[in-house]
Order: structure tokens, then C-alpha cells, then sequence
């Protein structure tokens, strides 16, 4: 599949979504998500002027899932394809991309996208939290990706309970447009140790610390604990270090859960996928996506998404 061969161009509409969103009344909010979901619009689209179209989705990884079935990688992802043509983010992190999954996303991006990442197990080997960026917008200034365990800069190490590795890629960009620079964030913790979470939340809380203080910091991940009322929640959020963009943002969507698991969304479930920002970022606007192509979901996860400005 060519990069060109999934979905053309989505348009100048794409990059109006969100004004018209912001400034409409319930029901013609209402109507725009519907047609996102039936992928006949964007909820925020390509990002003008000094905005940054952020997005956080866990893809899923390919389980080799038959063909048909709704998790068939096969099948997922051209609509996954589609999606992110017509959404256009500036910049997002996926998690659990294998190498594979990791080189097609990217091959199947216009090409102005480029991405960087690292085998969880080092290499190719393992998923990927990789972060993928709009080469127009962003140049990347340095990288990196350390291992949430009590060795982070041992390739492949795990601690505190947990039997799956895992792992953070960080990017530190530049915004070709107005010269700002900000650090990118991507992780995905656990999804069964609950010391695991708390230490791994605790390690990127500090190593986010450790950067340049005075510049905008984006966080994005699937935390696999819901926000609002869970103690990793808490550690990140606590005395304001990030705020969540979904509390802080214009939200463009109903407060669906993020893990519907191929199955209609539910509002008022858990958010366990979020972009958390410092106060070096303004919110715009946050949404919880629901796309779908025929009847068929890009993954397990919804997408989480933000338009954000970077504050002087």
C-alpha cells in the first residue's frame, strides 16, 4: 500500500472543523461528530497558524487476528489510513505498534510525516511508543527513550511488578513556523500492575523535571488507569506539574470512555488514554474520537486529541 494509495488529501473543510465546532450550538456540535463518525469531516483537522494538532492512540498491536474479525490488522488498517488523513495531527504518539504496524502507519501518512521510535525490547524488536510529526511543522531537535523500571536506561528492563516491559520516547521539537520549541512525551504503562503505574508515573513526572523548565511539555499515552480518581493520575497531575486537556479545553465531543474495544462507545466511561500538558500550553480544544470507516473501528482504543498554542 502506497502512501498515496488510501485516502487522498482531505481538504480545506478539514482545517475549519474546529472554529466551526467551538462557535456552533449543541445541535450542530452535535451533527459535526456525527459526521466525523461516519468519517465525513474532521473534529479538529490540519492545525493553522501557530496551533498544534496533538493526539494520543494506542493502534493495537497486530495479533494476526483473521481477516474479518474486527482486530484483523489487515483490515484495521485502512481505516486507520483514513483517519489520520483526515485528521492531520500535528504531532501524536501511538502505542503498541510492532515494527511493522510502526512502518506502515508511516508509509501509508502523506509523505511530509516522518516518525521516530524504538523496540520496546531494543531495536525492532517489541512495541514501539513511537511519536510521528508533520516534517512541514516540526523539526526534531534531540531524542531519546529510557525504560520505566529502576535501570530506565537498560534496554529492555522491567521492574516493580510487572511482567510486560515498557518504556518512553521523547522528542524535543521545533516548530518551524514560529521558532518555538516544546518536548514531546510518549509512554504507555502496565495494564496490570498497579506499583508498576504508580513508579512509572513517578519516573516520568521526574524526568519531565529534568528538562528545560521554561519550555512547553506534551505528554500523551495509554495509562491504562482512569483519569480523575487514580493515584498515577494524581502523581502527574498533583500541584499543577500537568494538567489534563481534556479538563482545561474547549471539548468537542461527548466524555466517551477510551477503550470500547471495537464495540459502540460509552459516555461516561473511563478515560484511560490522555494528553497532559504544563502550563507552558494552552488548551483549545480536546476530543475523544469515535471514527469508524463502514461500520469498522481503526482499533480497540478511541483517540485522543488536543489543539493546543505554545505560551511564550
Amino acid at each position: 500500500m502506497s502512501r498515496r494509495g488510501v485516502l487522498g488529501a482531505a481538504g480545506a473543510a478539514g482545517a475549519a472543523g474546529v472554529s466551526g465546532l467551538l462557535a456552533a450550538n449543541d445541535a450542530v456540535a452535535q451533527d459535526a461528530v456525527a459526521q466525523n463518525a461516519r468519517g465525513e469531516r474532521p473534529l479538529i483537522g490540519e492545525a493553522r497558524g501557530d496551533r498544534l494538532h496533538v493526539m494520543a492512540f494506542n493502534i493495537r498491536m497486530d495479533a494476526n487476528a483473521a481477516p474479518g474479525t474486527p482486530d484483523s490488522w489487515a483490515d484495521r488498517r485502512p481505516v486507520l489510513a483514513r483517519f489520520l488523513r483526515l485528521e492531520r495531527p500535528t504531532v501524536f504518539g501511538v502505542q503498541e505498534a510492532l515494527y511493522h504496524q510502526a512502518k506502515q502507519v508511516g508509509g501509508d501518512l502523506p509523505e511530509h510525516y516522518d516518525w521516530i521510535g524504538l523496540g520496546r525490547e531494543g531495536g525492532g524488536r517489541g512495541e514501539f511508543v513511537a511519536i510521528y510529526y508533520d516534517t512541514r511543522r516540526l523539526e526534531p531537535l534531540d531524542y531519546d527513550h529510557f525504560w520505566l523500571s529502576d535501570t530506565p536506561n537498560v534496554i529492555g528492563s522491567a521492574s516493580w511488578g510487572n511482567t510486560v516491559i515498557r518504556m518512553t520516547t521523547w522528542v524535543r521539537f521545533r516548530d518551524r513556523r514560529t521558532g518555538a520549541e516544546f518536548t514531546h512525551v510518549n509512554t504507555h504503562f502496565d495494564h496490570r500492575s498497579e506499583p508498576s503505574r504508580q513508579r512509572s508515573a513517578a519516573l516520568i513526572r521526574d524526568r519531565i523535571a529534568g528538562f528545560d523548565p521554561a519550555l512547553p511539555v506534551l505528554l500523551t499515552g495509554d495509562f491504562n488507569t482512569p483519569a480523575g480518581d487514580s493515584e498515577s493520575y494524581r502523581i502527574l497531575t498533583a500541584d499543577g506539574a500537568l494538567s489534563d486537556t481534556w479538563l482545561t479545553g474547549d471539548r468537542l465531543t461527548p466524555a466517551w470512555g477510551t477503550f470500547p474495544n471495537y464495540q459502540d462507545p460509552v459516555e461516561g466511561g473511563q478515560r484511560i488514554d490522555w494528553v497532559l500538558a504544563n502550563r507552558h500550553v494552552e488548551v483549545r480544544a480536546a476530543a475523544i474520537n469515535t471514527y469508524r470507516h463502514r461500520g469498522r473501528y481503526p482499533s480497540d482504543h478511541a483517540p485522543v486529541q488536543a489543539l493546543v498554542r505554545l505560551r511564550a
